[in-house]
């Protein structure tokens, strides 16, 4: 079987949660086993502070764990965050073993719903980054995001909170009316939870009236289902 190799840490609640839905979909196929799974955890703060001032340093941060990784045994990996996909091309030229992308997992599933006008929440990189409206323009899709002070308003709460595992309902309020009027002022159709957090701070599979996709759970199911291809 395919050792799967995760780049953790960015953030710490995440990427628990990767492991939790990954062994939980795999037993949905196949109780009697579990895959195997090594986790090279890196600094999630050290990981935005690149993001947003040095890409060809959170490259390499990023080759550097995936190669850990396959020196481990890994055969296969994914990066459990969306932030870091800014560079997934990049870091997947280099890596010594396939990689599953989130991005693409969550374009697939947008295309199969029909949805072709989607709002975009996650941090302030994956909101005003190309790599998103990139992959889904390649679907037919159009990528919206929120106004500039609503961007500002939700980093801050997606780096001071979410990333700590504080979530809270005032927040979970706030993003809920955010995707409202997003829904109303842009014609959203869809809402991307392009955090790894979001769907930990509001587990529903719509939100103010339009269907929320769960990045998480898109990536875990692309990742299981290529695990089991490659067992």
């Amino acid at each position: 079987m395919t050792m799967l190799g995760l780049v953790g840490g960015l953030g710490p609640e995440s990427t628990i949660d990767y492991y939790r839905r990954i062994l939980e979909a795999w037993r949905t196929h196949d109780p009697t086993t579990a895959p195997a799974i090594v986790i090279d955890s890196l600094d999630v703060q050290r990981g935005l502070r690149l993001a947003a001032t040095d890409r060809p340093g959170l490259i390499e941060y990023l080759v550097d764990s995936v190669r850990r990784l396959a020196a481990a045994g890994a055969g296969l990996a994914a990066i459990s965050a969306n932030t870091p996909h800014l560079v997934f091309d990049e870091v997947a030229a280099r890596s010594p073993m396939p990689l599953v992308s989130i991005v693409a997992a969550c374009a697939d599933a947008a295309r199969r719903m029909g949805l072709g006008r989607l709002a975009l929440l996650g941090t302030m990189v994956t909101m005003e980054a190309p790599f998103y409206p990139a992959v889904f323009a390649r679907h037919g899709a159009t990528i919206v995001t929120p106004a500039e002070s609503d961007r500002t308003w939700l980093h801050e709460r997606y780096v001071n909170e979410l990333l700590k595992g504080d979530f809270r309902d005032d927040t979970r309020a706030g993003v809920i009316a955010l995707v409202d009027r997003l829904r109303r002022d842009a014609g959203a159709d869809g809402v991307i939870l392009g955090g790894t957090e979001l769907p930990l701070l509001i587990a529903t599979p719509v939100i103010a009236g339009i269907p929320a996709l769960d990045t998480t759970a898109l990536h875990v199911a692309a990742i299981v289902e290529r695990l089991r291809g490659d067992a």
